[in-house]
């Protein structure tokens, strides 16, 4: 069957992958060593969807090309240091030509640092916070294939974090966007199957320490 039905191809390596990588070296690695991993790391976390905001209305490659520049600009995303940024801050971001210079997004991704030092406050951590809502077995598909995942951006579970998140004063986490992070930082498994990488995933997700 053709790429364009199953969502899989094969690599000069032999393996079989989710297609979206398209084999570009660099997103192929992240492809194979980052997506679907799950990650308790609170930095980690912020980062992901701090970049999720930025990449609405782009494709994640371009922000993935521009991480590390990102990383330089906004301290590593240190969620304290970032909370603590000044419209001196946002116009120093505005003229750096290696992320996305838009003064929205900017400004949101200080609003969420501010309000995620309050939801850690409240819930411990965000790795807490997240992990929390990690879907059941029952709440998941039977079968992740390309077909369900292209039906399904968004998911209850996605919304319902994605109205929460707002409720407590956060911008630019959508349910798409929202969905995007769980299925980055590994709370689903959605690398299809039939990929290499979708059993090491759920080794390594079975073996993962959730947060408490």
């Amino acid at each position: 069957m053709s790429e364009e039905r199953t969502g899989l191809v094969e690599g000069a390596d032999g393996r079989t992958r989710c297609a979206w990588h398209a084999n570009l070296p660099d997103y192929m690695a992240y492809h194979d060593q980052e997506w679907g991993w799950p990650v308790a790391d609170d930095r980690r976390l912020f980062e992901k969807l701090c970049l999720e905001g930025f990449q609405s209305g782009l494709s994640w490659l371009t922000i993935l090309r521009k991480r590390e520049n990102f990383r330089d600009a906004f301290d590593g995303f240190d969620i304290e240091r970032v909370a603590r940024y000044t419209e001196e801050d946002v116009e120093r971001l505005l003229r750096n030509p290696g992320i996305i210079r838009h003064g929205g997004k900017i400004r949101s991704t200080i609003n969420n640092a501010r309000r995620a030092i309050e939801l850690c406050e409240k819930e411990g951590s965000l790795a807490r916070y997240f992990w929390r809502h990690e879907p059941s077995p029952e709440e998941r598909p039977a079968r992740i294939d390309f077909a369900t995942l292209r039906a399904n951006p968004t998911t209850e579970i996605s919304t319902r974090i994605s109205k929460d998140l707002k409720k407590r004063g956060w911008t630019f986490v959508g349910p798409t966007t929202v969905y995007a992070f769980m299925q980055a930082m590994g709370l689903v498994n959605d690398h299809i199957e039939g990929c290499f990488a979708r059993d090491e995933v759920e080794k390594d997700r079975q073996r993962f320490q959730r947060p408490i």
